[in-house]
């Protein structure tokens, strides 16, 4: 049976085979991790979907291939399976008949013990570069993934222990593959966009006394907490389809506007980069379905399962810095969208409150909404009214009957 590169997602034309989990000759279960695959987004395991013996891999480490294109071939034991391996093995020599068979096996087996420790366990193109880049050796380090396998982690926490400066105490940390990409497009966006911050306070006396109300028995039926997030994104959801050119693309000299409302939510991944999954047709959801989704694609991220479509076709994108207790945050805009919104901690503070009988002060929980938005498209007085409008739709709607 040909084991294919599999469809990663409507927008995804190709993918890049990380690791091999298993080697020539090694019998795969099916269900079981056969390799990783990784695109420009996201690294996911591929687990196997058949039972057999791994008798080729055509495909190595590192290569990268357009989606459907065979990468190695398991098979069950019928003749037709062998076949096919002699096939396509005699098929890859005549296409390298520039090259000695004696060069061939040498080469393959120098790439072989390349792309495997001394325990034989795999190393992967992200940890064999930072390896070959600082000149360390796989022996030198204990691994704590898998089977003893290296990972990432593994050679940054080395980098990190073991290669300080002698002379100034300075240290030298790698940027990663997801910071490489997290840098390569906030510059890009800085570049692209002038970008422009206006912020507004929120009190969240409504909000709050929803989320105690159900607090308790909603972390016992759904196992997590509720939070101020999907409150604000429904907020978002109900106030946007006034404000259309918020949620859009730039293109060119153009806006494009989108009728639905799919929202991404930037998820941090434990301090080591972050990620963007998004909520598609968010403005069809309710307070509790965005929680849900908020939380199903927050702990999917953290773990590495999102898929490529899981994180693309967003046309609105909140940053929630809230639970590190952020005071106001100005947040890069995730291109080609219009503007970015910034959650920050909220805080039990002092409110006047206005009233008929005169004015008031109370204990309220208060916290910072901020936007950036991308001056070419829209206006300050566009954003600002925007952002008054969250604001008075988080402190007036009765969010108890939202929820009930």
């Amino acid at each position: 049976m040909n084991v294919i590169m599999p469809q990663l997602g409507e927008t995804v034309e190709e993918g890049t085979v990380s690791i091999w989990h298993k080697k020539v000759g090694d019998t795969v279960v099916a269900g079981e991790n056969l390799f990783d695959v990784s695109t420009d987004k996201v690294e996911m395991e591929i687990p196997a979907s058949t039972s057999g013996e791994l008798l080729e891999i055509l495909v190595q480490e590192g290569e990268t291939v357009a989606i459907g294109v065979t990468l190695a071939i398991i098979s069950d034991g019928s003749k037709a399976n062998e076949e096919l391996v002699s096939a396509t093995s005699e098929g890859e020599k005549n296409s390298s008949n520039t090259r000695s068979q004696s060069t061939n096996r040498s080469r393959i087996a120098k790439e072989k013990i390349n792309k495997r420790d001394s325990k034989g366990n795999p190393l992967s193109p992200v940890v064999r570069r930072l390896l070959a880049d600082n000149n360390i050796s796989p022996d030198d380090l204990n691994g704590s993934g898998s089977g003893g396998r290296i990972t990432r982690g593994d050679v940054l926490s080395y980098l990190n222990n073991n290669l300080a400066n002698t002379s100034n105490g300075q240290k030298i940390v790698p940027f990663d593959s997801v910071r490489k990409l997290t840098a390569e497009h906030m510059v890009r966006s800085k570049a692209i966009s002038p970008h422009v911050l206006q912020a507004v306070e929120v009190d969240y006396f409504s909000v709050n006394r929803a989320r105690m109300l159900l607090g308790k028995a909603w972390k016992e039926q759904y196992g997590f907490s509720l939070t101020y997030l999907p409150f604000i994104a429904k907020a978002y959801c109900q106030v946007i389809k006034d404000f259309p050119r918020i949620n859009a693309h730039v293109v060119d000299e153009s806006l494009i506007l989108f009728d639905k409302v799919n929202l991404g939510i930037a998820v941090d991944l434990d301090f080591q980069g972050l990620v963007v999954p998004v909520i598609k047709n968010a403005d069809d959801k309710s307070v509790a379905d965005l929680a849900k989704e908020i939380w199903s694609l927050s702990d999917k991220a953290r773990n590495k399962k999102l898929v490529p479509d899981e994180m693309a076709g967003g046309t609105y994108t909140i940053s929630n810095s809230g639970t590190f207790g952020s005071l106001i945050t100005a947040p890069v805009i995730n291109q080609p969208q219009v503007a970015i919104l910034s959650t920050d901690g909220v805080k039990k503070r002092p409110v006047v409150l206005e009233s008929d009988m005169g004015d008031s002060i109370a204990i309220r929980p208060v916290g910072v909404l901020a936007q950036s938005f991308d001056h070419r498209a829209i206006d300050g007085a566009y954003s600002a009214a925007f952002l008054k409008r969250i604001r008075d739709y988080l402190q007036d709607e009765d969010w108890d009957i939202d929820l009930n």
